[in-house]
């Protein structure tokens, strides 16, 4: 990525993160940038996948996340705190995106205990595939258990359209697949090699410490009429600021569907 470029988009990215109780526009940001409205809207999708919309969106669930497990603030508090003037749309956007509700993830400490119902969303397509590859560990640390989703674009929020939980990084498989354009997105906890323990990351813990994060992703994956069996490694790397955060609500420590 160019330079000036990258610095612009995490001008951006820090600007979001300090002011999420402010109704940012995307002049706002653009200026921000120094780009027009236009190029910058560009830029920032080619640098994290998703429109800066989505990310501030993004990233304003993942502070509330943060919020309901590390402090004793109400709902409605948070949700004002994080940009909503209606905790009914919070409470509604919170759990399309999470997957529960605010209130229910804080019961849960800040995870679920499930998160692949019954293995993999109802959908009946008239014809299906598997795509079946393998995860790769990063070199930069060692991975305990690894969520693998399938999404239809790259911001891993709401039920993935199929799932699996790996012990460790290594061979997997999504079976059923519709036809469709779907992203392979991967994470991690980085265990440090003493440790025999487990992590899923959420993107900070229930102290309010940063949880550090490995992710992986392929896409866009086309599944097709004819497509059998559809190849796609994965290699997890750290996290970066440029990354659209998990939303949806992980498992701790745990695997399987």
């Amino acid at each position: 990525m160019d330079e000036v470029i990258e610095k612009a988009v995490d001008r951006v990215i820090k600007s979001m993160r300090e002011n999420l109780a402010e109704q940012l526009t995307i002049d706002d940001m653009a200026r921000t940038a120094m780009f027009s409205k236009f190029h910058f809207s560009r830029v920032f999708q080619r640098a994290t996948g998703v429109s800066p919309g989505r990310f501030l969106s993004a990233i304003r669930l993942q502070e509330a996340k943060r919020l309901l497990v590390s402090t004793m603030f109400s709902v409605t508090e948070i949700s004002h705190r994080v940009g909503y003037a209606s905790v009914g749309t919070f409470s509604s956007r919170f759990r399309s995106s999470v997957g529960v509700s605010p209130t229910t993830y804080r019961q849960l400490g800040g995870f679920t205990t499930r998160i692949c119902p019954d293995g993999r969303v109802r959908v009946t397509p008239k014809q299906s595939a598997t795509i079946r590859g393998h995860v790769w560990p990063s070199a930069a640390g060692h991975a305990g258990a690894v969520f693998i989703g399938l999404f239809p674009d790259r911001l891993p929020q709401g039920q993935p359209i199929r799932c699996t939980v790996l012990d460790r990084p290594g061979p997997y498989a999504l079976e059923d697949v519709p036809q469709g354009t779907w992203y392979v997105l991967a994470y991690a906890g980085e265990v440090p090699a003493a440790e025999e323990e487990r992590l899923i990351p959420a993107q900070r813990n229930g102290d309010g410490d940063r949880v550090r994060a490995l992710v992986g992703s392929v896409g866009p994956v086309t599944i097709r009429p004819e497509t059998v069996i559809r190849p796609a490694d994965v290699r997890l790397r750290p996290m970066n600021a440029f990354d659209p955060p998990v939303l949806l609500a992980l498992l701790d420590g745990q695997s399987g569907s």
